[in-house]
Parts: C-alpha cells; structure tokens; sequence
C-alpha cells in the first residue's frame, strides 16, 4: 500500500490522460489532501448513462489519512463529483465563497448539507490542513473565482494552478498580478502542477473583454430576434452579455435553468449586480422579433438544454426564419455531431447562425502557449506536472516546458505515484484507478456487469426464449420468443420456426439438468441468430416447470 513518508508525493486519481473528472492528491508525513474532486459527462461508450465519476477506492481505503479537499474553482469536472463522495470521505471541504454557493446548492440536493463541513475561504485566503499550508491565489478563467493553490508542505512547495488563462480585462473578479505571481517563484517553487488544455494554441487565450465588440455587432446586424448561447457557468460572458442586449436596445431574457443558477450565486456573492431587468421566457413571443435578445444553454449540443429545444420547436422561445443564433462558445471535443445537429436544424429553417469562426465571438478559459511561457518565467518551478489534458496534451506541456528552461518535467497517468521531493520527480508505484457511472440513482462501475450488458444490448439486442415443461421434462406447447433490436425483420417468421426446431432439441438432449439445458438452448439460439445475422445477440432463456 502507498503511505506517504518524509517525502512528498503527488497522485492524480482524475483529469492525467483525459480532460475532465479532476482528482488530485498530494501526500507528506503519512496523510493526503485532496484538490478537486469532478466529474465528466458521457458519451456513446455508457449506454443511458450521463455522468462518469472518478474511482475513489486509493483513498476511500485510507480516508483516515485524508485531511481534507480543497475545490479550485465551481466547474463540474472540478466540484461535480462532491455531492456523490463527500459524506462517505467524511472530511472538511475549503472553498472560496461562490464556488461554496454552488457546492452548498449540491449538498442540500443531495440532503447531506448539515452533515458536511464545508469551510468558506475568502479570496486569497490562507489556511492549513495538518503538515499542509495553503494560499489560494485568483487566477482569469472562464469561472468565477478561479483559484490557485500554493502548497508549503516540509518538502517543498507546489504551484497547482487549477485552470487558467492570463486576462487583463477579465470583465468579472480581480486576477493575481504578474508581481504577485513572481513573488511566488521568489520564495522558490519545487513543482508546478499545470493545466494543459491549449498547449497546442500559439497564440494567448484573448481577454473575456475582448469579445464584447463582435457579439454588439453581430447582435446590431441581426433583423429579427437574436439568440445567443454560451456556457452558463460564464459569468463575465454573462456580464458582456448583459451589456451588449443594453447597448442593442434589446430586452433581455436568459433560457436554462443553469444560467438562473449560476446568476443568483454570483449575485448573491456581490457579482453580476449590473444586469438590467430581464423578460419571462414564456413573455418573448409578446415582443417585437427585433426587441429582444435571448441567452440560452445548449451550445454543445446537450438534447435536453433549452436550444436544442428550440431547435425542435419545443420550447416559450420561438425562432423563425430570418431570426440569429450566435454561439459564443467553443466546441468541446467529441460535441461536434451532437452541434451539428442543431445547427442543421436551424439551417433548414432559414435561421442564420454565427460562430466563433465568422466573428470573434468567444475566448478560451485555458492558456496558449504564450501564457504558459510567462507563468513558466514568472514561478520558476524546478519540476513541472502536467495535467488536465489528454497524453498529446501533457505530452506536449512537458516538451514545451522542457525547451523554454524549466530543469525537469515528468508526464504521469491517473494511477501513477510520483514522488516530487528528494531524487524526485520520480515513478514509485501504481495505484488502481477507474470510472464510476451514475445510472439513475445507483452508482455502479464503468466496465461492471451492468454497463457490459447494456453496451451489448445496444450492440446485439437480445432474444428472449419462455417454454414450459412438465413433471417428465416434456415440452407444453410451443416456445414463446421476443426478439427486440435483433435485426431480423422481414424474415421472422422463417428465423422463429427454425429457432423452434433448435429449442426443442436442446430439450430432448438434455433431460433432467435445467442449468444445462438452459445453457444449450441459450448457445443454440445465439449460434442459430449469428448465422442469420452477423450478430452474437443475448439470449435470455426462461424455464417455468409445471407439476
């Protein structure tokens, strides 16, 4: 078993190889810490299924030695995993104060809120956690109150920087300063713990200030209603919005319930306070096409979010032809079709749609190359972790940091055990990692029995056979099948009859052994359906015996 010992030791159980699901542990004199605990949306991989959490076992099996969790910042694949693990880890939460409006909104939903301790941390706050000292440090992103952590521990220190971008008009909060940020390579950084989202991007990020020009002309150039999308946990795309529907002329209306969500936290938290009076979504239709303008969710194209709504016609938010859809986003890697689909949508209802690639409409939340090397030379770190990112991504990180001067770089995996203090960065064991899938209301395992079976039924569609037998094993009636997502169509009738003459004799060969006769009749109907189809559905074989 991994135990930390007089040395410092740096364990990722989420968010090394993939973008998302952020779990990160540091360990010294016997205990952990956790920054960030996150989820991540699925995909066509985990049928039914739409979230993916981190595997927690490493630590779930030494939460006596974990001391606490410390959440950078209210993205989901940053704080998302909290309401599903914290009361089983039992430890305290430190947050700044709008990244604990939300996660105090997730416990209360989850109804553990009274059984947390949940510490608000003001921004650029101090506190320590056993052997750990952090300092949160405000960095730009595309969240409010995005903060960095700098870790004194006995055996060095960390600069984790959560996720990042440089931005000197943030629009929203006030970001750490260049002098600041040296400061802290002054005193002498052992590693720095980096995001790699954008490594492959030459160029900066672009300032959330920069974008407002474009969305008021495109919004100014528009003739009937205009919708814009953008992701709701945007608050300064929020504000930029606010001010463009001001400038426009037009009414403001905000579609999803997690732009309200993100809203009232931000106001509640002394931000967005100059957002003018908005319109009910049910109360657009009233108004003239040219006087108003929407903000919705659903630019990734999520089937459930109000574009994708209104793409189909089925929302209070009515779009016709000659109306304007501008996303204000990015798409997010494996969401193309899914934007595809709405956009054609839109397209063959004559709805003009704009994106970043026709006006510069969007910024990213995460650093180019150019912020990377500045932060590189504003910390100094001896080592460099990369993190939050795909391999190509870290990969890349670390040959970009290695050729702009920092001495030492080391590209790990979830499951990997680094030891950053002493002869470190160095590989000193494996641990188990894995995905969780949140399925209805139980959380099972990714590659578990459950989601096997369901991938195969999406794959192979099953056969259902029912026979009845009596006292003597003699065959009553007929059997009864059901064949559902089993491509025999047209020629069922013909596959069921001889599907029969299989059954009944798997019945004669095996009189007396229900286990086995169940079991030859599943082999012979899936061998017969293989041989009519191609495919290896599940066969489900059901034996009710009479007296």
């Amino acid at each position: 078993m991994t135990n930390p010992g007089k040395e410092l030791l740096y364990l990722s159980l989420g968010g090394s190889d993939e973008i998302g699901m952020n779990v990160n542990l540091y360990g010294c004199d016997g205990k952990w810490v956790m920054v960030d605990l996150g989820m991540t949306f699925s995909g066509a991989q985990y049928p039914g299924v739409e979230l993916v959490l981190p595997d927690l076992e490493f630590i779930e099996a030494r939460r006596d030695d974990l001391l606490g969790i410390v959440l950078t910042h209210g993205h989901e694949d940053h704080i998302g995993a909290v309401r599903y693990f914290a009361a089983d880890l039992g430890v305290p939460l430190y947050a700044t104060p709008f990244t604990a409006t939300l996660i105090q909104g997730k416990l209360e939903e989850e109804g553990i809120l009274d059984d947390i301790i949940l510490n608000i941390i003001p921004m650029g706050g101090s506190f320590d956690i056993g052997p750990f000292g952090f300092r949160l440090f405000p960095l730009a992103h595309s969240m409010l109150e995005m903060s960095a952590c700098v870790i004194d521990t006995p055996y060095g220190r960390i600069f984790h920087t959560g996720d990042w971008k440089l931005d000197d008009v943030p629009v929203v909060g006030t970001p750490a300063t260049e002098a600041e940020l040296r400061k802290i390579g002054d005193a002498g950084v052992l590693a720095m713990v980096c995001d790699s989202t954008n490594v492959f991007n030459k160029n900066e990020s672009g300032s959330e200030g920069s974008v407002k020009a474009d969305l008021l002309a495109s919004v100014n150039a528009a003739k009937g209603r205009v919708l814009i999308t953008t992701f709701a946990s945007n608050a300064a795309r929020l504000q930029t919005l606010a001010d463009v529907a001001r400038e426009s002329g037009r009414k403001l209306c905000f579609a999803g319930r997690s732009l309200h969500r993100i809203i009232e936290a931000a106001q509640a938290n002394g931000y967005l306070k100059d957002i003018p009076a908005t319109v009910d979504m049910n109360d657009v239709d009233a108004l003239p096409r040219q006087n108003v303008m929407v903000v919705a969710t659903g630019g990734q194209g999520e089937a459930r979010a109000a574009l994708a709504r209104i793409a189909e016609g089925d929302h209070p938010v009515k779009l016709e032809a000659g109306d304007t859809v501008i996303f204000s986003s990015k798409q997010i890697p494996g969401n193309e079709i899914a934007i595809g689909v709405i956009m054609n949508q839109l397209a063959r209802r004559n709805i003009l749609t704009v994106t970043e690639k026709q006006a510069h409409v969007h910024v990213s939340g995460h650093p180019g190359q150019p912020e990377l090397a500045k932060l590189y030379d504003w910390i100094r770190p001896q080592i460099l972790v990369p993190v939050h990112g795909e391999r190509r991504h870290m990969a890349e990180q670390a040959r970009f940091a290695k050729a702009h001067g920092v001495p030492q770089t080391i590209v790990q995996s979830n499951g990997d055990v680094i030891r950053l203090s002493g002869d470190g960065p160095k590989y000193i064991g494996k641990e188990r990692t894995g995905r969780l899938v949140l399925d209805g209301e139980n959380i099972v395992a990714a590659d578990g029995q459950t989601i096997t079976q369901r991938r195969r039924l999406s794959w192979y569609g099953i056969i259902s056979v029912a026979f009845a037998l009596d006292a003597h094993d003699k065959l009553l009636g007929e059997p009864e099948f059901r064949l559902h997502g089993v491509p025999i169509e047209e020629s069922v009738d013909e596959f069921l009859d001889e599907a029969t003459v299989a059954v009944k004799q798997a019945i004669r060969d095996n009189k007396g052994d229900y286990e086995k006769l169940r079991e030859s009749v599943r082999l012979a109907v899936r061998r017969l359906a293989t041989s009519w189809t191609g495919k290896k559905p599940i066969v489900d074989v059901m034996i009710l015996e009479t007296a």
